[in-house]
């Protein structure tokens, strides 16, 4: 039998470098609550966001991630005819094909790279750091960039008293490469299907152009049954964050910094009583200003940390994120 020549890779994967944007109108929780019939304190109480950021129609799923993108390779010291595989993590780029990604690469300048959407709603950027490091480790790329970005502002329903005030707009980028030691842990992700209509787009894209435009207005917003994805985020979960931790190989006494996919504050709260983390380890609140901004909540929350000073480079994070599916991941990287 003929041998095939195996790809060839490197022992270690970590984050090089991080980037993000945040569009430039904020919306304080004044500018929602007519709409829903609501208050800020409910808002506040509900789900402990006081502002968010919304896109403005200029600042598209793209123009967003190439703003992020350029940031995360400049930190991590490379061109962008370095990256070797662009990865977007995405649920609001409004066309089935091409892919946002291809844009993306195509005006970094980042051209003949590899480039897909990864479709995996709030779980997307952890889905993609995982898919990342094992294309580092096992050869087929050496630096990817991994974008998770979302304008869920086009997606969301003013009106819908349970996701108007919670969904907002955003994107953050980190480069994933060959490291002195291992800066990404094993992933724990997986999925529950069985409850997969819970968070959803209410229909299909419309599969035809209608002349009358009424008639498809709202048709494609998400929807959510918020009690059930409270409960099964805030105890689920924590038992997944709990097997990341174990799979790094560290304790939780180990870690500096938890960053959850900023869904709710109190999920949040609920996961580090569970997880029973210790007073030193900094908790991840960028809910508060930046609303949910699902595949990109991540990233943008790591960077506010980071620019704060609440943290600093190579610190250890846990990193979960869960979302529309249902869909999960976690793992522990060192910070870039």
């Amino acid at each position: 039998m003929t041998a095939l020549t195996g790809p060839t890779g490197t022992t270690h994967a970590g984050l090089l470098g991080l980037g993000v944007y945040r569009p430039r109108r904020e919306v304080p929780n004044s500018e929602i609550v007519h709409l829903i019939d609501s208050s800020d304190e409910w808002i506040r109480t509900r789900s402990g966001i006081t502002s968010r950021r919304f896109a403005e129609a200029d600042e598209t799923v793209v123009s967003m991630s190439v703003e992020a993108s350029r940031q995360a390779i400049e930190q991590a010291g490379l061109t962008p005819g370095q990256i070797d595989c662009v990865l977007v993590a995405t649920v609001s780029h409004l066309l089935q094909t091409p892919a946002a990604a291809a844009m993306i690469a195509e005006q970094l300048g980042a051209t003949p790279a590899a480039a897909m959407d990864v479709s995996a709603a709030c779980a997307g950027f952890c889905y993609g750091v995982a898919m990342a490091s094992d294309m580092v480790r096992g050869g087929s790329a050496r630096h990817v960039l991994v974008v998770g970005v979302e304008k869920l502002s086009d997606i969301t329903d003013p009106t819908d008293r349970s996701t108007a005030f919670i969904f907002a707009d955003g994107a953050g980028a980190v480069v994933v490469g060959p490291a002195d030691q291992a800066g990404i842990s094993p992933v724990v992700w997986g999925s529950d299907g069985a409850r997969f209509d819970l968070i959803r787009q209410e229909a299909f894209w419309p599969p035809k152009v209608d002349p009358d435009p009424e008639s498809v207005k709202g048709a494609h917003v998400l929807r959510m049954d918020g009690n059930p994805v409270f409960r099964w985020a805030s105890f689920e979960m924590a038992k997944v964050a709990q097997q990341a931790i174990e799979r790094a190989g560290i304790t939780v006494d180990e870690l500096d910094a938890f960053i959850p996919h900023q869904a709710n504050m109190r999920i949040t709260d609920a996961m580090a009583r569970a997880l029973k983390l210790p007073s030193h380890v900094v908790i991840a609140r960028d809910i508060a200003e930046q609303g949910n901004t699902s595949a990109a909540s991540i990233p943008l929350a790591m960077h506010r940390l980071i620019a704060d000073g609440q943290v600093k480079p190579g610190d250890l994070a846990l990193l979960i994120a869960f979302g529309a599916g249902l869909v999960y991941a976690a793992q522990v990287v060192r910070l870039p």
